[in-house]
């Protein structure tokens, strides 16, 4: 519906995940709207509008950046005119969730053009000081 408005701007989806399964856990919106309705979507989109999605994804260490995941990110971006932001993510007590490891990052982002994904690697900014995004927000809202 949103490419049926004639805005032209720009169209970001937080994706995290290369299928259902994971994705399931991380948003559980996805139980609602599945990955193939939202591929379909975005096809939908790129067709009214004739412009680029980008796809944010945050590496998480042993739960989303696996090689085997950056393949199954590229099937399913396959055809589409739309790039990965990769994101490193910024540690918060709370969630559990670790960092990948710059290592595997760079894999995982190797893969990606290996396979021809257009993709970017998001700069980190502020993690030293537990600034970062998604960090400061806890600490200021009290969150431990």
């Amino acid at each position: 519906r949103y490419s049926d408005e004639g805005i032209q701007t720009n169209l970001a989806i937080s994706l995290h995940a290369p299928n259902d399964e994971i994705r399931n856990e991380l948003m559980p919106i996805n139980k609602v709207y599945p990955m193939d309705k939202l591929r379909q979507a975005v096809s939908d989109y790129i067709d009214k509008t004739n412009r680029r999605v980008t796809f944010e994804y945050i590496l998480l260490k042993d739960i989303n950046d696996d090689i085997i995941y950056a393949r199954q990110l590229a099937h399913y971006l396959r055809g589409l005119n739309a790039y990965v932001n990769l994101i490193p993510y910024n540690s918060v007590d709370e969630h559990g969730y670790q960092p990948s490891t710059k290592e595997q990052a760079e894999l995982f982002k190797s893969e990606l053009l290996r396979l021809h994904i257009n993709v970017t690697m998001r700069k980190e900014h502020g993690r030293d000081i537990d600034g970062a995004c998604g960090q400061l927000r806890a600490k200021r809202s009290g969150v431990k």
